[in-house]
C-alpha cells in the first residue's frame, strides 16, 4: 500500500468555506474530485508496481507516496498568485491540489517510470519540469509532472489534474532532509549551512551515477 503523505486540515467544512468563498455542497464536490483523481493515479502507479514485480524481481519503483494540500497551504499559493479565493480561480491556477510521489532506484528508471505512465491512454501531460536534467540553484532534483486522468462519476467523466515527482533513493533523502533543515531555520538557513547542502546533492549526484553504472555493468554480465 501506498504511505500517506497528509498534511492540516480545517476540522469542519464550515472553516473551509470561509477560506474558499463557495456553499458548503461545491466545496465538498471540489475537494471529493481531487482525492478521487488522486485515487485513480495511485492505482494506476501500483498496478504497473505490481506488474513490472511480476516481471522482474528488480522492480524500479522502491516507494510511493500521495498528498492533498491542506486548505492552508492551497489558499497561500492562490494568495501568491495574486487570484481570488474562489473555486473556479483554484480550478484553473493550482494544478497539483494532489501529488503524487514516486521514489525510483537509479536515474534511468525515473524516465523508464514516467513513460510507462504517460503512454497510458487515459493520462494526459500538461506540464513537464525536469529539474535532474537541469536542477534547482540549491541542488534539488527531481521529474515533476502534471497529468490528467478522467474520473468517472454519475454525472460524467471529470478530468482532474495530479502532480508527479519521480525521483530517485538518493534524490529523495536529500530532498527529505533539506527540507528539515529549512523547517528548522524557518528558512533563514545561515550560508554556510546552504552551500554544505549544496556539496551534499552534488554527493548524492555522484552516488547516483555511480549506483547507475555499476547497475548497467550487472546486468550486462549477469547470466
Amino acid at each position: 500500500m501506498s504511505e500517506l503523505l497528509s498534511e492540516d486540515r480545517p476540522t469542519t467544512l464550515a472553516e473551509a468555506a470561509r477560506l474558499i468563498r463557495g456553499p458548503g455542497s461545491e466545496l465538498r464536490r471540489f475537494l471529493s474530485a481531487y482525492s478521487f483523481g488522486l485515487q485513480e493515479m495511485l492505482t494506476k502507479v501500483e498496478i504497473l508496481r505490481e506488474e513490472l514485480r511480476l516481471e522482474d524481481d528488480d522492480c524500479p519503483i522502491e516507494h510511493v507516496g500521495s498528498r492533498l494540500k491542506s486548505f492552508e497551504s492551497l489558499t497561500a499559493k492562490v494568495a501568491r498568485k495574486g487570484l481570488p479565493l474562489e473555486l473556479d480561480a483554484v480550478r484553473e491556477s493550482v494544478l497539483d491540489v494532489a501529488g503524487i510521489r514516486v521514489v525510483c532506484s537509479f536515474v534511468s528508471d525515473v524516465y523508464l517510470v514516467a513513460d510507462m505512465l504517460t503512454r497510458q491512454p487515459d493520462v494526459e501531460v500538461l506540464e513537464t519540469k525536469d529539474y535532474i536534467a537541469a536542477p534547482k540553484a540549491n541542488g534539488y532534483k527531481s521529474l515533476h509532472l502534471i497529468v490528467r486522468t478522467p474520473v468517472h462519476l454519475s454525472t460524467g467523466p471529470v478530468w482532474v489534474p495530479v502532480e508527479l515527482q519521480l525521483r530517485t533513493v538518493a534524490m529523495d533523502s536529500w530532498a527529505s532532509l533539506e527540507h528539515k533543515v529549512f523547517y528548522k531555520w524557518d528558512r533563514d538557513v545561515p550560508a554556510e549551512l546552504r552551500a554544505e547542502l549544496l556539496e551534499a546533492a552534488h554527493i548524492a549526484d555522484r552516488l547516483d551515477a555511480t549506483m547507475q553504472r555499476l547497475h548497467r555493468e550487472v546486468r550486462a554480465t549477469a547470466p
